[in-house]
């Protein structure tokens, strides 16, 4: 692949990062405040709709789409989107400034790719203009939901309306107040092999018998106003025209809203981790210890000049997988996209380790992003695919293709 980001690419970084000092840092302060006072739980931050309105202004909207979506999307690759999301990830909060968050991002691209006209209308219009939010109800508390067969929510077919029943959790965006869909993976027919077993259907929030248990923490991080949400599914009805694509269609959706999820999530945490080694780089200029600023010890040296060739290389990679993906495809590229998730969160969780260690005390604490970028990143080794299925896809992989040479 060419190394070099493309003028389109640039011109975008640019405007984005000036954008972000222009209008994100003056309220960050703010933000950050809000969301720490439990008051506040649950509740959006007031700016929030102003900067985006603003960030529509400035042409800085649904940049995530690839241009395989024609009207739909502002024209960049894959390639040309993933040092955007680089540039998100670096202060979290602010992809859906620029409705480049998940869970939307993902199920946007599921209606755009798979959802019919009336589906697009209904909720494809509204996700895309950034006035509603949505969540996607995969994983199940009493399965290993990293193998999707075996999820257990049922979706039966009653006449012209499909009733649904289980109970999911980990459903990320389901707590905000502005989240008006679910779309939800069950099982219409176990009889079926075991990848047609699975579809997928639209649910609206408000349905009856759609119940919020309990909202969930990662490391005590409840990630208000999105949130993570356990929910009970208890004789759910909606019309069969919420189904998806079509009966047994929920596998082949799944992994087609996978692929460039991965990329957008494995940016953001090179975005994390670049935070984490400016933020450790800056301390070793203010602090000093026995008579020496931390930068002359060898030790701290050894530690920043490891995270930025980790860094480059999880960089590098990543956009080596939206190369590919670009040129060949989700099929063509799975491989590379199972090492860009198994290597990308590894790499974060070191490098913020060793900022949080070099920054001492101030590392842990509520002062910097540190801390919350820390459970951010070890919570993906487990979304969209634990570690192990990533590893064991792959290495079945290698073995097919080098086993006999």
């Amino acid at each position: 692949m060419n190394f070099e980001y493309s003028k389109k690419s640039i011109e975008l970084q640019q405007k984005l990062t000036t954008f972000i000092e222009q209008h994100i840092v003056p309220v960050e302060e703010d933000y950050i405040a809000f969301h720490a006072d439990k008051n506040n739980m649950w509740l959006r931050f007031p700016e929030i709709e102003i900067l985006k309105q603003k960030a529509k202004e400035a042409g800085l909207w649904n940049l995530f789409l690839p241009k395989e979506y024609g009207a739909l999307s502002p024209g960049l690759s894959n390639l040309e989107y993933a040092p955007l999301a680089e540039i998100m990830g670096k202060k979290i909060w602010i992809s859906e400034i620029f409705n480049c968050a998940a869970p939307d991002t993902g199920n946007m691209e599921v209606l755009a790719r798979y959802g019919n006209d009336v589906q697009k209308e209904q909720w494809l219009t509204p996700l895309m203009n950034g006035e509603i939010r949505s969540a996607f109800l995969m994983t199940e508390p009493d399965v290993a939901s990293s193998d999707a067969t075996n999820i257990q929510t049922s979706i039966e077919l009653d006449g012209d309306e499909y009733v649904i029943n289980g109970r999911k959790w980990w459903s990320s965006g389901a707590m905000d107040p502005h989240c008006k869909l679910a779309i939800v993976m069950g099982k219409t027919d176990v009889t079926k092999s075991r990848h047609q077993q699975q579809s997928m259907i639209l649910v609206p929030m408000d349905t009856p018998g759609l119940e919020i248990i309990r909202p969930l923490s990662v490391f005590g991080f409840y990630d208000s106003p999105e949130g993570h949400a356990e929910i009970q599914l208890t004789n759910v009805r909606v019309p069969i025209q919420n189904l998806i694509l079509g009966e047994g269609r929920g596998f082949e959706i799944a992994q087609g809203r996978l692929g460039p999820g991965r990329i957008h999530h494995c940016m953001r945490l090179v975005g994390m981790a670049q935070y984490a080694l400016e933020v450790m780089s800056q301390r070793t200029l203010e602090r000093e210890t026995f008579g020496k600023k931390f930068y002359e010890y060898s030790s701290i040296r050894h530690e920043i000049a490891t995270s930025q060739c980790e860094i480059e290389q999880a960089r590098l990679l990543t956009l080596s997988a939206a190369d590919k993906m670009d040129k060949l495809g989700n099929k063509e590229a799975k491989d590379i996209i199972a090492m860009i998730k198994i290597v990308a969160p590894n790499m974060a969780l070191n490098v913020i380790d060793r900022a949080m260690q070099i920054l001492g005390g101030k590392g842990v604490g509520p002062d910097t992003y540190l801390p919350h970028y820390f459970a951010i990143a070890r919570m993906l080794r487990l979304a969209d695919g634990p570690d192990e299925v990533h590893m064991y896809q792959l290495g079945k992989s290698c073995i097919k293709k080098y086993g006999n040479n």
